[in-house]
């Protein structure tokens, strides 16, 4: 039996019950409409055999919605009155997928390799706050993770997923690209959410890199290396990259050398590399 999913009068309910006012410190917006929860999995890609890693499920309205579609739901929460009324609000809703479901009261910046079971998707309504900083961490400790669908705030959406050139092209958009194929994959009202955000969200698609898709393994060793230029590259936006990573490779006239050798104009600015070519320059330090 489908789960029944939670709406305004359900979630206002809850709230109440265990006297959870929404805060803005930890990015909590409460997603109030069944409709966008079965659109999220429905673009999620969520299969019958997947291991669905679920951050900030809050109250559960989307939990119900993955817990309809996977085999398995983990959901990592920082607030320990939510974290222990999810498993009750599953058995209210969706009883018969309640011991499918494992809750982590954890901070997810901080959860390590060891703490979840070869997770295959990262879906999650992320705490605006720490959007960007969580799926990184994500997919820097979670390897299996193949697939990405998560809600952001709509600026934070655009500068995931913009390409070389734009001028909102910088850091999280390079480094989403290490790992995987970032795209938009729509946009989310602010009324489907309460309190409504101030601010329009969308949807981000990541599709992980398939072994030998790229010219880098995206594991820890390389990500220490080509992460520090990156960060380099875009301190400064306005300087030449000669100029930008001086600081980096110890001068401007080793910062040109790394360049040239790396088949790149010293002239240019961050902005105009993608991640290849962050890899490559890294790779000649």
């Amino acid at each position: 039996m489908p789960a029944q999913l939670l709406g305004p009068a359900e979630i206002r309910s809850l709230a109440e019950r265990l006297d959870v006012t929404p805060t803005k410190k930890l990015g909590q917006n409460f997603v109030v409409d069944p409709n966008t929860v079965r659109r999220i999995v429905a673009a999620a890609d969520v299969r019958a055999d997947d291991h669905v890693v679920e951050v900030g499920p809050g109250l559960g309205s989307l939990t119900l919605g993955l817990l309809d579609a996977a085999a398995r739901v983990t959901a990592v929460e920082i607030d320990p009155r939510l974290a222990a009324e999810l498993p009750a609000t599953v058995a209210w809703r969706a009883p018969e997928a309640a011991e499918h479901l494992e809750v982590l009261n954890r901070d997810a910046l901080r959860i390590g390799a060891g703490e979840l079971d070869a997770p295959d998707a990262l879906v999650a309504n992320l705490p605006y706050n720490v959007a960007v900083p969580v799926l990184l961490h994500m997919l820097a400790t979670f390897p299996t993770i193949e697939r990405v669908l998560v809600m952001v705030q709509a600026e934070v959406a655009d500068r995931l997923a913009a390409a070389p050139g734009s001028w909102i092209y910088g850091v999280p958009s390079v480094k989403a690209a290490f790992y995987g194929e970032v795209r938009r994959a729509g946009a989310i009202g602010r009324n489907v959410f309460w309190p409504a955000p101030n601010v329009a969200s969308g949807l981000v698609s990541v599709t992980r890199h398939a072994p030998g898709a790229v010219d880098w393994e995206p594991d820890e060793a390389t990500r220490a290396r080509v992460f520090p230029v990156v960060d380099a590259a875009f301190a400064q936006r306005r300087k030449t990259l000669r100029a930008a990573l001086a600081g980096h490779f110890g001068s401007a006239a080793a910062a040109e050398g790394a360049l040239v050798a790396a088949g790149i104009d010293p002239r240019q600015r961050g902005e105009k590399l993608g991640v290849a070519d962050f890899v490559r320059l890294a790779g000649v330090e």
